[in-house]
């Protein structure tokens, strides 16, 4: 397997694993009560995009595009793809090969900046959720929820190492 190919295959992969830790979180989360995003109003958002909308008062008040629960999950799942490329591209393959808590961790968090900088304000509750009832809380639930995804791309990497251990 050449290295580009290893590279685009864990980062798949362990992406994959990480939203699924991610979504385990947020599913345990709901059963106790605290809601998290819809991943049909992610699609919704991203089905204006092409008709020039970028940023909503409020996002549940748009209306709605055709596939939009769809579009908003592989929207999610190739999200936490790209977040483990991120973490590829930055600690390298051999970090793939032998992973460690801390890198994926560190990239866990930085990727809180996503929602709070680009998604939160073009759905309209604002930078952080300050356009929230609870903006404070839906910031710190955001910044644990990332964590959870750090977490998740380590364990990810390490069923994965033990699964494709390195050839070389």
């Amino acid at each position: 397997m050449t290295t580009a190919m290893e590279f685009v295959l864990r980062s798949a992969l362990i992406g994959i694993g990480a939203t699924l830790v991610m979504d385990l979180w947020a599913a345990l989360l709901r059963r106790l009560g605290v809601s998290s995003l819809d991943f049909a109003l992610l699609g919704r958002w991203i089905g204006h995009l092409p008709r020039g909308r970028l940023i909503h008062v409020s996002i549940a008040g748009t209306p709605a595009v055709r596939g939009e629960r769809l579009i908003g999950w592989s929207a999610h799942y190739s999200i936490g793809m790209a977040f483990s490329a991120l973490l590829l591209a930055t600690f390298g393959l051999e970090w793939a090969r032998a992973p460690t808590l801390l890198p994926a961790l560190l990239i866990g968090v930085v990727t809180v900046l996503a929602p709070w900088l680009v998604l939160q304000p073009a759905l309209g509750a604002g930078v952080a959720s300050s356009r929230t009832a609870r903006p404070v809380f839906n910031s710190v639930k955001s910044l644990i929820t990332h964590t959870v995804f750090g977490f998740g791309l380590f364990v990810a990497a390490r069923v994965l190492a033990f699964l494709l251990p390195a050839t070389r």
